[in-house]
C-alpha cells in the first residue's frame, strides 16, 4: 500500500506503514470485496410515473374544453387559471409524497435525489398557486365586470372553502420564502425544519376548495374519485413512512448510546448498540434522523451519516460541534435511548455508475465516506482535504481500510490558498493523481464551499455530471 501526503509544504509521494484501527470502536468490519451497481430502472420508472400522472392530471380539461370554445380573452384567462390550478394540486400531492419517507422512493430514488427534485419542484408549485390565483381572479373580474379587489372579495365572501384555499397559498409562499438558500443559511436547521412541515397544512387547507369549486372535480364521477383516491394514497404514505415504519423500527433495534468519544475538539463519534443490528439494511454512506432522547435533545432531530459500515456489534456516527444541539451531545449518557430514521441516501457504493471511484472529503466529511471505503472495490482513490493535520479525522482506520483495500489516500492539509492544495485541486492536479478521473464516479462531502469548487474543477477536468455524486441530507 502507498500512502501519499500532501501538505502545503510538501507535494511529493513519501511511503507510510498503515496504523491499525482505534480501540475506542473495535476493529472495522472486514471490508466487503465491492457492492454490485443498482441500476437507474426505479429512477426512471418514478420519472415515467410522475409525467403520467401530470397528463392524468390535465386531460379531464383538455377533454370538457370543446375545441374552439376560447375565443376571448378572459375566457383563456380562466382556462389558464384552471389549468395551473389542476398542475398546482397535482404538484402538491407530489410534494407531500416525497416528504413521507416512503422506503420504495427513498430505495428507488434517494433521499438527495429527492431533496434535489422537491426543491426544484417547490418552486414550480409556487410559481403554478401564484400563477393559478392571479389568472381566476383576472379572469372572473373580466367576466363580472368587476375591479380586481370587489373579485377577491367575493371570492371570499361567496364561494365555500375560499378561505381556507387563500391560507393554503400564504402558506406555500411563506414556505418557498424560507427555501431560497440565501435565507435558509440564516435559519437555524431546527426553526427551518418546523416551518418547513407547515406546509402539511397546505394540503388540507386547500382540499375543500378543489371538490367544492374546481371545475372539473365538483361533480361526482372517475375524475372526482380519482383525485379522492390519489389524496388518501399520499395520506397513507404519509402515515406510514413518517409515523408506522419509524416504530416499528425503532421497536425492534431499541437503540442506545454505549459511548462517546472525541476525535477532535469539535468532532465526536457516538457508538450504539441495540438489537438485530445485523438485520438493518444498512449501505455506508446513508444516514439516519436521529433524536436522543434525553432532556437536553429529545425534542428534535437531526440528520447524521454513519462512519463505519453495518456491523451485528455497533452503530456508529461522527459530528462536528458546530451549535447548541450538537454541543448537548459530547455528554450523552451511557444507555440514552435513541429515536432512528432511516437509514436513508444513495450516497453509497451500490449507487455509482463506474466501477472505480474517487473520494474527495473536506472535514467531518470524512464520515460517510470512510463507511463507503468498507464497501467499495480494490482500486479506490481518496482525497481527504483539512486545514490542519489536527483536523484530520479517523486517520488510523483510514490507514487501515487503505491496506485492506488497496486504496490510494491522500492528505491535502492547509487552506486553499496555500501552494500544496492549489497543486492538486485543479483539473491538472487531480488527472496527476488519478489518471483515469473521467472514467470514475467522485463522491464528494464536506463543507458548502469546498465541494461548490471541487464540482467546478471536476466538470472543467471532463467528468460527467452523472458521474459525480454530492452528500445532502433531505427533509
Amino acid at each position: 500500500m502507498k500512502f501519499v501526503s500532501v501538505t502545503q509544504q510538501d507535494t511529493s509521494a513519501t511511503g507510510r506503514g498503515a496504523g491499525t484501527p482505534p480501540p475506542s470502536g473495535g476493529r472495522p468490519a472486514a471490508p466487503y470485496p465491492g457492492l454490485p451497481r443498482r441500476g437507474p430502472g426505479g429512477r426512471r420508472a418514478l420519472t415515467a410515473l410522475f409525467w403520467l400522472g401530470l397528463v392524468a392530471a390535465v386531460l379531464p380539461w383538455w377533454l370538457d374544453t370543446p375545441a374552439g370554445s376560447l375565443t376571448d380573452t378572459t375566457e383563456l384567462l380562466t382556462a389558464a387559471g384552471r389549468i395551473t390550478g389542476l398542475v398546482a394540486g397535482y404538484l402538491l400531492l407530489v410534494q407531500v409524497l416525497m416528504m413521507s419517507r416512503l422506503g420504495v422512493l427513498e430505495r428507488w430514488a434517494g433521499g438527495e435525489r429527492l431533496s434535489r427534485v422537491h426543491r426544484d419542484l417547490g418552486a414550480t408549485l409556487l410559481v403554478a398557486v401564484l400563477a393559478h390565483l392571479a389568472l381566476l381572479v383576472v379572469g372572473y373580474a373580466g367576466l363580472e365586470r368587476k375591479s380586481i379587489f370587489r373579485e377577491v372579495g367575493s371570492l371570499l365572501g361567496d364561494y365555500a372553502d375560499m378561505v381556507s384555499a387563500f391560507v393554503a397559498a400564504g402558506i406555500m409562499v411563506a414556505v418557498g420564502v424560507t427555501a431560497v438558500r440565501a435565507v435558509r443559511r440564516r435559519l437555524p436547521y431546527e426553526l427551518w425544519y418546523h416551518l418547513h412541515l407547515v406546509s402539511y397544512l397546505a394540503l388540507l387547507l386547500g382540499y375543500g376548495h378543489q371538490f367544492s369549486n374546481g371545475a372539473q372535480l365538483y361533480e361526482p364521477g372517475p375524475v372526482r374519485t380519482g383525485w379522492v383516491a390519489a389524496y388518501l394514497l399520499v395520506v397513507a404514505a404519509l402515515v406510514w413512512g413518517r409515523v408506522i415504519s419509524p416504530l416499528a423500527f425503532n421497536l425492534r433495534h431499541r437503540l442506545r448510546v454505549t459511548d462517546v468519544v472525541a476525535e477532535s475538539p469539535d468532532t465526536i463519534s457516538i457508538y450504539l448498540t441495540g438489537h438485530r443490528l445485523n438485520q438493518i439494511d444498512l449501505l455506508g454512506g446513508q444516514y439516519f434522523r436521529w433524536r436522543f432522547l434525553n432532556p437536553g435533545c429529545w425534542w428534535q432531530s437531526h440528520p447524521f451519516s454513519v462512519s463505519a459500515a453495518g456491523n451485528s456489534h455497533w452503530l456508529r456516527l461522527t459530528v462536528k460541534v458546530v451549535g447548541a444541539h450538537t454541543a448537548e451531545l459530547r455528554d450523552l449518557a451511557k444507555g440514552t435511548r435513541v429515536w432512528a430514521v432511516g437509514p436513508s441516501g444513495t450516497f453509497t457504493a451500490a449507487h455509482r455508475t463506474r466501477e472505480r471511484a474517487l473520494l474527495i472529503a473536506g472535514g467531518s466529511g470524512i464520515a460517510p465516506l470512510r463507511a463507503m471505503l468498507e464497501e467499495l472495490p480494490p482500486g479506490t482513490a481518496l482525497i481527504y482535504r483539512a486545514r490542519t493535520r489536527a483536523d484530520v479525522l479517523l486517520h488510523r482506520e483510514l490507514d487501515w481500510l487503505a491496506r485492506a483495500r488497496h486504496t490510494a489516500v491522500w492528505y491535502v492539509i492547509g487552506s486553499r490558498d496555500d501552494p500544496g492544495p492549489r497543486q492538486v485541486m485543479n483539473p491538472e492536479g487531480l488527472r496527476r493523481l488519478v489518471p483515469d478521473l473521467t472514467r470514475r464516479d467522485v463522491y464528494l462531502c464536506g463543507p458548502g464551499g469546498l465541494v461548490d469548487e471541487a464540482v467546478r474543477v471536476l466538470r472543467r477536468a471532463g467528468v460527467p455530471r452523472r458521474q459525480i455524486h454530492l452528500a445532502t441530507f433531505e427533509l
